[in-house]
């Protein structure tokens, strides 16, 4: 009897470890079948397969135009009601009256709201690649804005035709009266409305891993699988980009709301993962995304914004200008650029007109403007690129659906 026992036991161990070994060869075949099919999408590029990568864009598009059509269908109050707010709005554009000057001023606001806003949307929603708008924008205007106020001892600047361009007042100012408050008042409006983009370029990983939980679903996102394999080997993590990694994720866990207000108010490239956390733990909306606005639209735009006002301060640059003409042998033919060009916005702030102002370009103006240039076609490259995989995803999730139900 004892043998017999003995044998059946023995037989129950095999038969565990048998199926253990075949759900262990399943998933490690599963996984790197995964592998492989990620491997092929980031090989669908535009200057790699460019036939390929078109039409599995243009596929794309149209899927998401039908699915939006759909989504817009099921909401038709919401699409009415939004259509006659703005008929009623169209209507008090065009109607001549009194109100019109409220129209207009409403109207240029908006407008403007909208640029920044739109701006710190392209710079965090990350769409291949996230556009670098302050680095493009914001901070060349803050910058604009801080040597414009030195030179005109004025931040009162003629409206128009500011923002488009900016001249000194004719009010007569003393030496010295601008202050850094005064700056930090005049470019407050469209750095908080970058800042609020940015808050809600942050929203998608949160939503994509709160589906993710909520379904138990394994969206096929890197950022997510990492954000997995992170928490299974917690306890075992070494390295420097690990242990920062959990230490954004039991700050956001353990802290709440004033832990994500901690990471969204410095400049921090592991903000993504607190959307994440933040998802995966079911964070309430409003926490997550009050605590983002916050920190990335008041605390850490005025901490981005007093850094481009400081370094762009007039005794700042004439002094950066001088050291760069003290550098042996090249110092003298760099620092000539940098000369011509602050003279001729000097000079250009004090024209009223185009007519007098000289129209020689500055290399370095040429530069930054093809940076820019660069800079937003490789935007548009990579959003082509990432719809093009997003495609190839479906088919393959097509063909993994195919497979289970033969």
């Amino acid at each position: 009897m004892a043998e017999n026992g003995t044998d059946c036991d023995q037989r129950r161990i095999g038969m565990i470890k048998e199926q253990h070994n075949g759900n262990f060869t399943d998933s490690s075949l599963l996984s790197e079948r995964k592998r492989r099919d990620r491997e092929e999408r980031l090989n669908i590029l535009l200057w790699r397969q460019p036939l390929v990568t078109l039409q599995y864009f243009f596929l794309e598009t149209l899927i998401n135009l039908k699915e939006w059509t759909i989504k817009l269908w099921h909401r038709r109050s919401i699409l009415v009601s939004f259509l006659l707010t703005l008929a009623v709005l169209t209507a008090t554009y065009y109607i001549e009256g009194t109100h019109q000057q409220y129209v207009r001023y409403m109207e240029k606001k908006f407008f403007w709201c909208a640029y920044w806003v739109g701006l710190g949307i392209l710079s965090s929603v990350g769409l291949g690649t996230g556009l670098h708008t302050f680095l493009l924008y914001l901070g060349p205007h803050i910058a604009s804005v801080t040597l414009a106020a030195y030179e005109c001892n004025s931040v009162n600047f003629p409206e128009p035709p500011y923002p488009d361009q900016i001249i000194c007042p004719d009010e007569e100012t003393t030496e010295g009266s601008i202050s850094l408050w005064a700056i930090i008042s005049k470019v407050r409006l469209e750095a908080c409305m970058w800042g609020a983009g940015t808050a809600i370029g942050e929203l998608p990983p949160y939503f994509m891993a709160r589906a993710a939980r909520l379904s138990g679903a394994e969206p096929d996102d890197e950022e997510y699988q990492e954000f997995e394999e992170m928490l299974e080997h917690a306890e075992t993590a070494q390295d420097f980009a690990s242990r920062a990694k959990l230490a954004v994720q039991n700050l956001v866990q353990k802290v709440g709301f004033f832990g994500i207000l901690a990471c969204a108010s410095i400049p921090n490239p592991l903000f993504d993962l607190a959307g994440i956390t933040c998802g995966h733990f079911l964070v309430p909306f409003w926490t997550f995304f009050g605590a983002t606005l916050i920190g990335k639209a008041v605390i850490k735009m005025h901490i981005q914004k007093l850094f481009v006002i400081v370094t762009f301060s007039k005794h700042i640059v004439e002094q950066m200008v001088s050291l760069i003409g003290a550098i042996p042998s090249i110092g003298p033919s760099l620092q000539k650029p940098f000369q011509e060009y602050l003279e001729a916005q000097r000079i250009k702030l004090h024209h009223k007109s185009d007519g007098g102002v000289p129209q020689g370009e500055n290399w370095l103006s040429w530069m930054f403007e093809k940076l820019v240039i660069v800079m937003v076609c490789y935007f548009i490259l990579s959003i082509i690129n990432s719809m093009a995989q997003s495609y190839a995803k479906r088919l393959q999730q097509k063909m993994y659906s195919e497979e289970k139900t033969k």
